[in-house]
């Protein structure tokens, strides 16, 4: 296991739960579900909207971070030149799911398949506000607490069926990606200017709906109309080019 100093945070609640005859208590591991922002840009995810749980416990955890690097070859010199850091990727956590139903030979190793592969599609709610996200995942396991991140890939080889075709055994290997913190020009504590964007107006759109797709607030159309000197904000002209703030930078 290559472990990244920011891949884990553990709790500091004190010793593991005792259960029965002093021996600690199993902590089973599970993916949090989170339900993904509203707002344009935000970092900060949602309330829980589920969990998968491990029905074992994973024998190894695979956590990866790199960075990118750009090294200039010096002209008419026998040693390489100095690399330049250009950037760190974001962490990576891979993580097998091993699922057995072959005791009540149900159908549950095909649910728990059937939500891990929901978290690769976006949600409902995203995809009706024109954003397209998924779900927002965070891996717990007892006091380790991973990254809040998405799952980039589920891959599942199936081993046992019933008679009927019905998959009753199999293993889950499961990606899930660092979601990326405040990005270069971004941080307002480093001089730089906040992210902007640029809306052009629909056929139906009013700035109170342009505003909850931007910000989750539709309330903000105010301030949309302000910074474009918009005095009649019922009347949109279809084709306007509306300059949309961060969220940050209205405050």
């Amino acid at each position: 296991m290559s472990a990244s100093p920011v891949a884990f945070t553990t709790a500091s609640a004190g010793p593991a739960t005792v259960g029965a005859g002093g021996r600690p208590k199993l902590e089973h591991a599970f993916l949090e579900l989170r339900t993904p922002p509203v707002a344009k840009g935000s970092l900060t995810p949602g309330p829980p909207c589920g969990r998968i749980a491990f029905q074992f416990n994973p024998k190894e955890l695979s956590v990866s971070k790199s960075a990118k690097w750009n090294r200039d070859p010096q002209k008419g010199s026998k040693k390489a030149g100095v690399p330049e850091f250009k950037g760190a990727d974001a962490s990576k956590l891979v993580l097998e799911m091993f699922l057995d139903a072959s005791d009540t030979q149900d159908d549950s190793v095909v649910k728990t398949v059937e939500k891990l592969f929901s978290c690769c599609v976006p949600t409902d709610a995203t995809h009706r506000n024109g954003k397209g996200s998924p779900p927002w995942v965070v891996f717990h396991w007892g006091g380790l607490t991973g990254f809040t991140a998405y799952v980039s890939s589920v891959s599942v080889k199936y081993t046992l069926f019933t008679p009927g075709g019905l998959p009753i055994r199999g293993t889950a290997t499961v990606t899930i990606e660092e979601i990326a913190g405040e990005q270069p020009g971004q941080n307002p504590t480093s001089g730089g200017r906040p992210a902007r964007s640029v809306h052009t107006v629909v056929a139906g759109d009013t700035l109170a709906s342009i505003a909850w797709r931007e910000y989750g607030d539709p309330g903000m159309w105010r301030a949309l109309a302000d910074r474009n000197d918009i005095d009649d904000p019922m009347r949109l002209r279809p084709g306007t080019a509306l300059f949309v703030p961060a969220a940050d930078e209205i405050g």
